[in-house]
């Protein structure tokens, strides 16, 4: 599954959309190849509208803004470092 994750991703990559939506997309891959996908996220995102779903707020350290949802209710905002004090 981690591969084929890898694929879609780049395929993004090469389109450039305005509007990028993420949905778990680190999920199934490696910390080695998670971190690179970060890496590459982080300058991807930048200069566009990006909604990123993870469940794990390592995944969004690096956005502007994170959102936290339970039960479809806003619980928590604010940056990475905000949300770990």
């Amino acid at each position: 599954m981690g591969q084929r994750q890898l694929v879609v991703f780049a395929r993004v990559l090469l389109e450039n959309p305005s509007i990028l939506i993420l949905d778990e997309a680190t999920a199934s891959v490696d910390p080695f190849t998670e971190t690179q996908i970060q890496d590459a996220l982080e300058k991807t995102i930048k200069g566009r509208s990006s909604i990123i779903i993870a469940h794990r707020l390592w995944t969004v350290r690096r956005v502007d803004r994170i959102i936290v949802l339970d039960h479809g209710k806003i619980v928590e905002e604010g940056n990475h470092e905000e949300l770990m004090k």
